[in-house]
């Protein structure tokens, strides 16, 4: 939610910035500074404590899952997902044929590698979430951002490689997980092997849309953590948002909109995007006619 956001569902709540500070365990201070608009980029964690007290519950997520023992309302797993299953000796084949993912929580990247090439499936600790296709925004983002990244390791003859999904990455180096991140850049080759990433890339983007935002956000967030990814873009392209994680600067975290120009930490801020220019093209995709 932008400030704006949070400001109308204040008055629409009726909420004061005491019963929001009660509610969120933000210092009530800060709270009134952010509702003012004395503070004009609040911290992301102080955004998302106020962001569960203030938003609209959406009925759109339907089981609970834990990370990091907190619990948490997630996407759910699959579209007919049946839980932990035993698998009865199914191959992933069969689950795939009808439609019913019997083993979650079990599978390896060896199931992963087994499915057909129409199946576009990302795996997280042995389960299974289903990936739907990009919409034409998301690709308009994509693909900027990636030339941007591109020029920039070209034009300072650089080593690092730009990726974009589909490509495979087996982010903690065991036979449980396998992403397929938005874009991920790259600085090592070693770290590419048959013809996939393996552990964790230099820089991820996740790019949000309504089906994954839950996993990029919560699940996604901690495994690029732990796996050690040096920094994370998250791109809400509905509220022209940008969250950078900086993993390699005490977990720093800034939030910017798509009217700021982003600096890029594992470049040391040498690199700056200006989201002006991606903000242009997001608008004319629409004009254009392209889904959001």
């Amino acid at each position: 939610m932008t400030i704006d956001e949070m400001i109308s569902r204040k008055n629409e709540l009726g909420y004061s910035c005491e019963r929001i500070s009660d509610l969120s365990g933000v210092p009530l201070g800060t709270v009134q500074k952010i509702f003012s608009r004395i503070t004009k980029r609040p911290r992301f964690a102080t955004i998302e404590a106020l962001e569960r007290v203030l938003k609209k519950r959406s009925v759109n997520y339907n089981y609970l899952a834990r990370v990091d023992d907190v619990a948490m309302v997630a996407e759910t797993a699959v579209k007919y997902g049946k839980g932990n299953e035993s698998s009865g000796g199914r191959s992933i084949l069969q689950d795939v044929e009808e439609g019913v993912w019997s083993r979650q929580g079990t599978y390896t990247v060896d199931d992963y590698m087994k499915l057909p090439d129409e199946v576009r499936v990302e795996l997280i600790d042995g389960v299974i979430y289903e990936m739907n296709s990009p919409t034409g925004v998301h690709q308009v983002i994509s693909m900027e951002l990636s030339v941007e990244f591109s020029l920039f390791i070209r034009n300072n003859k650089g080593k690092c490689r730009v990726l974009a999904a589909p490509f495979d990455v087996q982010l903690d180096k065991d036979d449980k997980t396998m992403v397929q991140p938005d874009i991920l850049v790259i600085c090592s080759s070693s770290q590419v092997k048959d013809g996939r990433g393996y552990g964790a890339p230099d820089l991820v983007v996740e790019i949000l849309s309504p089906s994954t935002k839950n996993k990029d956000m919560k699940i996604k967030l901690r495994k690029y953590e732990a796996a050690g990814v040096r920094e994370y873009w998250i791109i809400d392209p509905y509220a022209r948002v940008i969250i950078v994680y900086n993993f390699e600067k005490e977990n720093l975290t800034a939030m910017y909109t798509f009217k700021d120009k982003v600096p890029v930490g594992i470049w040391d801020g040498k690199c700056v995007i200006d989201f002006n220019a991606i903000n242009a093209e997001v608008d004319g995709a629409i004009e254009e006619g392209y889904t959001h």
